[in-house]
């Protein structure tokens, strides 16, 4: 399992997640299947200490909002 960050743009807004799966187009699908229609891009460079994760069950776990922020419109 892996985790990164993504940056979810959505209208005026954009703020990132963080994402568990199995691989980095995996990850970008899921967050694509819970934002959809939303611009996605991968947060690089991706942080090699919270990269590699042990599995967890629980969905909740997988996807997770970062750094909330508001753009101006």
């Amino acid at each position: 399992m892996v985790r990164v960050s993504i940056q979810i743009r959505e209208g005026a807004s954009s703020f990132d997640v963080s994402v568990q799966a199995q691989s980095i187009r995996r990850a970008v699908e899921i967050a694509a299947a819970r934002y959809p229609g939303a611009d996605l891009r991968v947060s690089f460079p991706i942080d090699a200490e919270a990269y590699f994760v042990e599995e967890l069950g629980s969905r909740a776990a997988r996807l997770g909002r970062e750094r909330p922020e508001r753009v101006a419109a």
